[in-house]
């Protein structure tokens, strides 16, 4: 029993409009980029429902609808596909490479349309743009094909791949059988298979960018509850982890791991003086100073108020020293501006470094804190080291 090609084009109508529909109201509840990304692509697959109504139709409708309009709505629908999901990965839109092909490829369909009537030469030039899409679509999503990539994102690329040998095979099949190419909706092995993966691409590609999604979703939760708000360096919890893995680092490697503590000095002096905000802006200026000394493995954190952690991976304690010296004197060197007023700010620092096969987070921690309480007895604008009989004074007290 043939198959109609204009009931399967309807059919792929409707299960775009129904994803269309599942994308918009997945997205209810979060903001950003994921949900920007999703309703652009709700937006693309509405369009794309109304394209294969446009090609479904022909023959009942202008050729003005089923052909020119029909593939401008299809080619724009393409677009906003890719601009979706690139988007959504953090990839470049190439906007501008698509808006170019997708304006060049439709003035050609109009032209192989009306112009010199050839729809093969009309098909081939709707074809090479959507490949052209298909491979920027493709392009951010070959990662996942490394052990342990996102699991939509294969998803994704699977769904990909079987279009493009779908329209590759559409374009060589009339070429391959010598046989005329025949019209859309013409009742050929190829035109009915292409349309039935037409019809369900929609359902499988949605799946993929709501699996895409929650897999955005998860992993920008997972950085909020491990990032400080004010600052965006790693809370307490992303520090802990961090100091975890650090030491087991330095168990397998043999490496050495320091570890610094430091807290700005009189620093409720200064939230009495200027208020939270003045705090706050302290603590920003604070962590851009330090940020400027870094190397590029060190990790810095708040462990709560004015208390910061940096740890200096590979590094014993007289490097790490070093390190809280340079740290304390390019805050001393900083001066703010609160209220209109000079305001300058030290800091006291207390370090220490993990011993061989160390695995306790919590008692390296608490070693820094010691030193840094006894750099603050000392009189505060010092660094002091654990096993230091006597403070190290580097500039006089705050």
């Amino acid at each position: 029993m043939p198959i109609d090609m204009a009931t399967l084009a309807l059919m792929g109508a409707v299960q775009a409009l129904l994803m269309a529909v599942v994308l918009w109201t997945s997205t209810g509840s979060y903001s950003g980029v994921a949900r920007a990304s999703l309703r652009l692509r709700a937006g693309a697959l509405v369009l794309e429902a109304t394209a294969w109504v446009l090609l479904g139709l022909r023959g009942q409708i202008d050729d003005w609808l089923s052909i020119p309009v029909a593939n401008a709505v299809m080619l724009v629908s393409y677009a906003m596909t890719v601009h979706a999901l690139r988007l959504l990965l953090g990839a470049p839109s190439r906007l501008r490479v698509v808006a170019i092909a997708s304006v060049a490829g439709w003035l050609a369909i109009v032209w192989f349309a009306w112009g010199v009537p050839d729809f093969q030469a009309r098909l081939l030039c709707a074809s090479l743009v959507i490949l052209l899409d298909l491979a920027l679509l493709i392009a951010p999503l070959c990662g996942s094909l490394r052990r342990g990539g996102s699991a939509a994102q294969r998803v994704l690329l699977a769904t990909l791949a079987v279009a493009v040998a779908m329209v590759l095979w559409r374009n060589a099949e009339p070429l391959l059988s010598s046989q005329p190419a025949g019209g859309l909706l013409a009742p050929t092995p190829i035109n009915t298979i292409y349309m039935m993966f037409s019809a369900v691409q929609p359902l499988f590609t949605s799946i993929g960018f709501l699996l895409l999604y929650n897999e955005t979703m998860q992993a920008e939760l997972k950085s909020l509850a491990r990032t400080d708000p004010l600052t965006g360096v790693n809370n307490r919890l992303a520090l802990v982890e961090a100091a975890g893995r650090a030491l087991d680092a330095a168990v397998g490697d043999g490496r050495p791991l320091g570890v610094l503590m430091l807290d700005v000095d009189h620093f409720k002096a200064v939230n009495d003086r200027f208020g939270h905000g003045g705090g706050d802006q302290v603590l920003l200026s604070l962590v851009e100073r330090i940020q400027r000394v870094l190397g590029r493995g060190d990790v810095i954190g708040r462990i709560g108020g004015e208390e910061f952690v940096v740890l200096s991976p590979g590094h014993g304690l007289r490097h790490t020293r070093v390190l809280g010296e340079r740290i304390r004197a390019e805050v001393e060197g900083a001066q703010l501006t609160l209220d209109g007023r000079a305001f300058g700010m030290t800091v006291s620092v207390g370090v220490t470094e993990a011993a061989p096969a160390e695995r306790n987070v919590t008692a390296l921690l608490q070693r820094a804190d010691a030193a840094l309480y006894a750099a603050k007895r000392a009189g505060r604008n010092r660094v002091v080291a654990t096993g230091d009989d006597e403070p190290v004074a580097q500039a006089a007290p705050a």
